[in-house]
């Protein structure tokens, strides 16, 4: 078994997520087998949620719907769905066509809720003109931290999803040192604050701070649509635990303290996926029953 590999690789020029309802009257199996012929892994990543294992009768271990966290401030919304893919390239033309074609495989089993166009800002820059994934872990590092390393789920990966929309007009009245501890880095160098408020990004997630220790192994990029823009976060882990701890600490569940970026940028969107291996280079569906 071996994973999906873009969970690995840099972040492309574009990408586009799409993500798909489960049509209740449906028998899902016939379309996941044609729609894993047609993901890669590189150029397509497929990822499944907790609708789908819950349609099928099949405990896939570790799946779990997006959390519903009634005392964040501003509210986290829980947006599950049923699947969702991560389209990598670098024409934006090519990676709308290849929507259209994958939403058309799974046209008698899914319904498209919601597609999204990202794409790489400057360096790895987020629209505030911060560096996103500063702290990412490599290589062997990163591996422990997205994979399942064993068993029958082994070479899987879990992703969390959310959309965050910023308010630019809020960003931008902050001065330059309000922004810095906001993130708690300068943005001129990247340089962490040795002084950050307690309420900075950096201190809020600090992966290892937590215990366990709370890697994941991010993948976020900017998107626009329309005069609304902000990030598409993407982060990878052999649980959702790491990325769930980070969150209730972010929203003030530890200690009271609420994430800093919050004063500008709030979440719209929040979804759970599972990511199957690959076997002799197609995704394995053999979990649930119905490879290809």
């Amino acid at each position: 078994m071996t994973p999906q590999s873009a969970i690995f690789e840099p972040i492309p020029p574009l990408a586009r997520h799409l993500f798909f309802d489960l049509n209740p009257s449906s028998d899902p199996r016939a379309s996941l087998r044609e729609l894993a012929a047609h993901c890669d892994g590189h150029t397509v990543v497929m990822g499944l949620g907790s609708p789908i294992a819950d349609a099928l009768g099949i405990n896939v271990p570790g799946l779990r719907g997006f959390p519903e966290l009634p005392a964040a401030c501003p509210p986290v919304p829980a947006t599950q769905h049923a699947v969702w893919l991560w389209l990598r390239g670098q024409e934006a033309g090519d990676l709308l066509l290849a929507g259209h074609a994958l939403s058309a495989l799974l046209a008698d089993a899914f319904i498209l809720r919601e597609s999204v166009a990202c794409f790489r800002h400057q360096d790895f820059r987020d629209l505030t003109g911060y560096i996103d994934g500063t702290e990412n872990p490599q290589d062997q590092a990163a591996i422990e931290a997205a994979l399942l390393p064993n068993g029958k789920m082994a070479g899987s990966s879990f992703a969390a999803v959310q959309l965050w929309q910023h308010d630019f007009d809020k960003f931008n009245a902050m001065p330059q040192a309000e922004q810095d501890d906001t993130f708690g880095r300068r943005r001129s160098d990247n340089e962490e604050l040795e002084n950050a408020p307690e309420s900075a990004h950096v201190k809020r997630t600090a992966q290892e701070d937590f215990d366990p220790e709370a890697f994941v192994v991010r993948r976020s990029m900017p998107w626009i649509a329309g005069a609304d823009a902000g990030f598409l976060f993407l982060a990878f882990g052999k649980s959702f635990d790491a990325f769930e701890a980070q969150l209730r600490r972010m929203t003030g569940h530890d200690d009271g303290i609420t994430d800093a970026l919050f004063k500008f940028t709030r979440p719209l969107t929040g979804g759970y996926y599972w990511c199957p291996p690959l076997m002799h280079g197609r995704i394995d569906l053999s979990v649930l029953d119905c490879s290809v």
